[in-house]
């Protein structure tokens, strides 16, 4: 018996972290166009630490560019301004923080996580109930893993377990391994905010280099199967 084709997954999408939003104009003004530029799939939030109000108040001008555009709105820690703030979720770093704030997230908002060092922390994340988990951002030294590291740790999640993976690429470069190993979603950053070209560009670029990088990774699966 003929056993049924797999659909073909698609390609991973891309989560665009923000510079630290002290005045969110200049944000507000750019998102509506980066975010027809490319399919991002999120926005991670970036707050200047300050009052509670005042980041609420910047959360809520921010979020209509984002969420009308189809893209999920995540802050970066504050899971305690979430629902307050009006975001889909929050992104934390460890897992005594992702046990913290999954009280007041769940079922209704998204709760991704990064800082995981090792793998017996990544599937306790995944247990524990994490949406996503990320791999590869800087720690608190600013010190990442080697980019075969990041690649080898999404390839090991992607063929094991259910949860997204998200890859933190720092260059162009990176996106398309960490699409090729098999991230589902591809945090990118900094370099895209200071590309000389302009972020809508950059992004754009990205995500062609990811597209390609995935068809490629779709083709050598089809070889092997023949």
């Amino acid at each position: 018996m003929a056993t049924k084709p797999v659909p073909p997954r698609r390609a991973p999408r891309l989560y665009l972290a923000t510079p630290e939003v002290d005045d969110p104009s200049p944000l507000i003004a750019s998102l509506p166009g980066l975010l027809a530029a490319a399919d991002v799939a999120a926005v991670l939030v970036r707050l200047k630490p300050t009052d509670q109000r005042t980041m609420i108040s910047r959360v809520k001008a921010l979020a209509p560019a984002v969420q009308e555009a189809g893209a999920a709105l995540l802050l970066d820690g504050h899971a305690e301004l979430v629902a307050r703030a009006g975001a889909d979720g929050a992104h934390l770093t460890g897992i005594a923080a992702l046990e913290e704030a999954l009280p007041s997230l769940k079922p209704d908002r998204i709760a991704g996580i990064g800082g995981l060092a090792t793998r017996h922390d990544s599937m306790a994340a995944g247990e524990a109930g994490a949406d996503y988990v990320l791999f590869g951002e800087p720690d608190a030294r600013g010190q990442r893993p080697s980019v075969e590291a990041i690649a080898e740790r999404l390839q090991w999640w992607d063929e094991l377990f259910e949860p997204p993976c998200v890859g933190f690429a720092v260059s162009r470069e990176e996106a398309a391994e960490f699409a090729a190993a098999g991230a589902d979603f591809v945090l990118v950053g900094d370099f895209i905010w200071t590309d000389p070209r302009g972020a809508a560009a950059a992004l754009a670029d990205v995500e062609r280099a990811i597209r390609q990088a995935h068809g490629a990774r779709l083709g050598t699966a089809r070889a092997e199967q023949e």
